[in-house]
């Protein structure tokens, strides 16, 4: 080979190597959007915009009907459109959010998959205008928060949608002429506030519980204090003017729901109260700004998640023509005393706390024996500790609540401790503690304040209230010990009583809007009820608050003690009282006071206390030992519960439903997607990774 023949073949193999090259370049794809703001073109011509009639299923309601292709995000049909993640994401909007913002997210989807199209001089896309999206997203933004999605890449206010100054397009005009009209028909006894009245799968109150959170995070808040044993989050919400912790003389309440899983009524009834506060709040309600602001709410709408999925799944397969031969056919009711009653580990978690009654029962004629903050044996540890029991435990121990009502089904009546009787062998025997008078009045709030419980002419579900007016003792209408609220009382400050909300535990979805209406006043006036009595700080002569220092009532065996900063709070009926406040290492100082019948706000007590010499302990005091607060901080003292302890109450956590992976609190991320994920990934579009958060 001369060289004119080398340098003719090196010239040659040298174009056949570009063209190469430029044959097999990978086909470059733009990312969401780019087509349309000019960064990139996935077509390699460029196509005349056309005007067409608008044939999309999700978007025929526009208030136009002409649209044009390619549309603001580069798709050229209306095949393209709907074969779209965009498209799909549209049309389970409304499920995904329970209804919230809709059909305003919709319609805006559909203003940028369907603008509206102007013909002359040329066709043009009208786009829609910003400042309708940025409210949009303003007062939606915390709805897909709530399910861990991303504001989506087409409502992207700066990028897909014009100014008034440029010309656009309002597409929600004519939807809020229609509701200001629907307003305006509104008579003033009409509620403001709009809740789904529905059941609610587990992942869908997480949501709506972080929903709510996030669009009154001002005054709200969600925060985990635990798993179920199946892992599920045992999410609460609160609710304050200042959430996140404890404010000086701020009462704390909590309402605890679904503690049997079969129970349901009162974890339906919680997810609304969140609801409602959160909405009556931002709509001005005064009442409700003035409980809020005075108060810190906390609710637990399920303490037992895992058997609450039980208790569903047999309704539904009860519900279900195909299986109907394989259960009895009085449905929901015979469903309610059975499956779902106990946790995963089948265990019924209001006879899974320590049993602190029977010690206070064996010890009572003691002198000097506390009937308060009574310590948990260390033998309550060697035996079954549900995952759920021991959570509430802790968030018991960790926040100064001074009342509290949990939620159960089956009766329709309050009852109040003590649940166990003080003889062990009567099972319906009178058991009062040295608060009768103050639960009675707690458990008369709750009765009274209900459309039909304290009416004796009610339809009962076999037991007879008759005399008491819907309220009991707990021992005397049956015993049983390890319960909830006879923990609460002989451990802590916290006076609970059990709300029974009547006897279908599982009731129809047709009958929580009656329900609601039934209990709202009475849930409402339970929770404003923690402003009586009497309240205060008790300091030192620095001014320095006091903790764990006692207040006792003369004739009431049974003291609260004061919280982190000196303060307390003590729920008292009207009449004349001797106050002493003591402290170890201080003087004691009494007061006498008297509280009015009709008392709207709890009465300030403030003490001062003188440091003293410690006297030193007599010797007969370690016959009372077990019984001391020396003992008091003893919890799980064998670290059997090490695996629920990575995170502290009051630290938020993610749920987690059954089948995710990796744990949280260890330094990793999950590796699965939200539960939505699913929308999509069967549908057979292109994965919408863009709807992923924190990616």
């Amino acid at each position: 080979m001369d060289a004119t023949e080398y340098k003719t073949f090196l010239t040659v193999f040298t174009l056949f190597n570009v063209l190469s090259i430029c044959w097999c370049a990978p086909q470059q794809f733009c990312e969401p959007g780019e087509d349309a703001s000019g960064r990139c073109n996935n077509g390699p011509d460029e196509e005349k915009p056309v005007c067409s009639e608008i044939n999309l299923g999700y978007c025929n309601d526009l208030d136009y009907s002409r649209t044009i292709f390619p549309n603001i995000l580069g798709q050229r049909s209306r095949h393209e459109v709907e074969s779209g993640a965009e498209y799909l994401l549209l049309s389970v909007i409304h499920g995904l959010l329970n209804g919230e913002c809709s059909p305003d997210i919709r319609l805006l989807g559909c203003s940028v998959l369907a603008p509206r199209c102007q013909d002359l001089p040329n066709p043009a896309p009208v786009k829609s205008c910003r400042s309708t999206c940025e409210a949009v997203r303003k007062g939606c933004g915390h709805a897909f928060e709530g399910i861990d999605m991303a504001w989506p890449y087409f409502l992207d206010c700066d990028r897909f949608f014009a100014s008034e100054q440029e010309g656009c397009h309002d597409p929600l005009a004519p939807l809020r002429a229609r509701q200001e009209v629907a307003f305006s028909n509104l008579s003033p006894d009409e509620p403001s506030t709009i809740i789904q009245f529905t059941y609610h799968s587990n992942a869908q109150m997480y949501s709506v519980l972080k929903r709510t959170a996030a669009k009154c995070s001002h005054i709200s808040r969600t925060y985990s204090i635990g798993r179920s044993t199946e892992g599920k989050d045992l999410l609460a919400i609160e609710f304050t003017d200042n959430p996140g912790g404890h404010e000086l003389l701020e009462p704390e309440i909590k309402l605890v729901g679904n503690m049997h899983g079969n129970e349901v009524l009162g974890r339906q009834l919680l997810l609304y109260l969140a609801q409602y506060l959160c909405s009556e709040y931002l709509l001005g309600n005064q009442r409700i700004q003035t409980l809020v602001n005075t108060t810190r709410i906390h609710i637990l709408a399920s303490m037992n998640p895992d058997g609450y999925e039980l208790a569903a799944a047999e309704v539904e397969d009860s519900n279900d023509p195909e299986q109907q031969p394989h259960h009895n056919q009085e449905g929901h009711e015979l469903n309610g005393w059975t499956v779902g009653r106990t946790n995963a580990q089948n265990l019924d978690l209001n006879r899974n706390f320590p049993d602190l009654t029977s010690i206070l029962y064996r010890n009572r004629r003691i002198k000097r024996f506390r009937t308060d903050h009574i310590p948990i044996p260390d033998s309550y540890w060697f035996g079954k500790v549900a995952s759920e029991t021991y959570a509430v435990m802790k968030w018991i121990r960790s926040v100064p609540f001074v009342q509290s009502a949990s939620l159960h089904g089956g009766e329709l009546v309050i009852s109040y401790p003590f649940d166990f009787s003080r003889h062990l062998y009567e099972e319906r025997m009178f058991s009062p503690t040295p608060d009768e008078q103050a639960f009675k009045q707690l458990a008369r709030t709750y009765a009274d304040s209900h459309a039909s419980m304290a009416d004796n002419n009610t339809e009962r579900c076999g037991a007879s209230f008759i005399r008491s007016g819907g309220i009991i003792n707990g021992a005397l209408w049956y015993s049983f010990p390890g319960g909830m609220s006879d923990f609460n009382y002989l451990h802590t400050n916290c006076l609970e009583i059990t709300v029974e909300l009547g006897c279908d535990k599982f009731p129809s979805e047709e009958e929580l809007y009656p329900e609601w209406l039934r209990n709202k006043e009475a849930l409402l006036s339970f929770m404003e009820s923690v402003h009586r009595g009497i309240k205060g700080v008790v300091k030192d002569e620095e001014g320095y608050g006091i903790k764990g220092a006692s207040i006792s009532v003369r004739g009431i065996r049974k003291d609260v003690t004061t919280a982190e900063d000196g303060d307390y709070w003590r729920l008292m009926n009207s009449g004349t009282h001797i106050i002493t406040a003591s402290a170890k290492g201080y003087s004691k100082v009494s007061k006498r006071i008297y509280l009015p019948a009709h008392l709207e706000k709890a009465g300030r007590v403030d003490f001062l206390l003188k440091k003293v010499p410690v006297q030193p302990v007599r010797p007969d005091y370690h016959l009372f030992l077990s019984s001391s607060l020396d003992t008091y901080e003893r919890f799980d003292p064998y670290n059997q519960f090490q695996s629920y302890g990575r995170s502290e109450p009051g630290e938020p956590r993610e749920p987690r439903e059954p089948g995710m992976g990796g744990e949280p609190g260890m330094g990793g991320e999950w590796q699965e997607k939200p539960w939505w994920w699913n929308y999509f990934t069967q549908a057979g579009v292109s994965a919408p990774t863009w709807l992923l958060r924190n990616i």
